[in-house]
């Protein structure tokens, strides 16, 4: 079983998350931030990557670090699960229609993190979750797990339509990604013999 737990304790938040990468999208997160809990729980039901996050930030100042953090030590605790990445397909794509709205995402788990983010919005806030922090989370997120990451907007209007796209865009193509190609279960996909 791919599986693994991080405990990551600073002055501003406590996180305690625990990952199976070969799960069935079971989860239990609690962030404090509801509709942040909200897309992390359709990451996991998506990627089928069994998911639990505590999350207690200090929300009294904003919701920076939560996320942040959150993003960071979910990412890790994904990379810690794959150990070497011995037989992962690596790759992962996917178009995500929800509605009028359509977003293209796809990943390398390359162990060389870096995000390519264009997914405007016309809104600050969706529920209390400031718009701006989802671009921030998927930074740390990728930077975490060691993965190159784009998620475009193609078109949509509705905020909630397209932060919920990207998220499930994320989740499918992870899972695809995560999955052992039976071809080379044995064998670390890159021709440099490591990620």
């Amino acid at each position: 079983m791919r599986t693994a737990t991080i405990a990551r304790k600073t002055s501003e938040t406590s996180i305690d998350v625990a990952v199976n990468i070969d799960g069935t999208g079971r989860y239990t997160v609690s962030t404090g931030i509801g509709f942040f809990d909200h897309m992390l729980e359709q990451l996991s039901r998506h990627s089928l990557i069994d998911l639990d996050v505590k999350t207690v930030g200090d929300l009294h100042i904003d919701q920076h670090h939560t996320v942040e953090d959150t993003g960071i030590a979910v990412g890790e605790a994904i990379a810690k699960a794959l150990g070497e990445k011995r037989g992962i397909r690596r790759y992962g794509d996917a178009l995500s229609p929800m509605d009028e709205t359509l977003t293209r995402v796809a990943l390398d788990i390359s162990g060389r993190p870096y995000l390519v983010w264009k997914c405007p919005f016309s809104q600050k806030r969706l529920g209390e979750m400031d718009t701006e922090m989802f671009e921030h989370f998927f930074h740390s997120f990728a930077h975490g797990a060691g993965l190159t990451l784009h998620i475009e907007l193609l078109h949509g209007k509705n905020n909630h339509h397209i932060i919920e796209a990207a998220f499930k865009g994320v989740a499918r193509s992870l899972r695809a990604a995560v999955e052992i190609d039976p071809r080379k279960a044995d064998a670390i996909p890159s021709t440099k013999g490591m990620l």
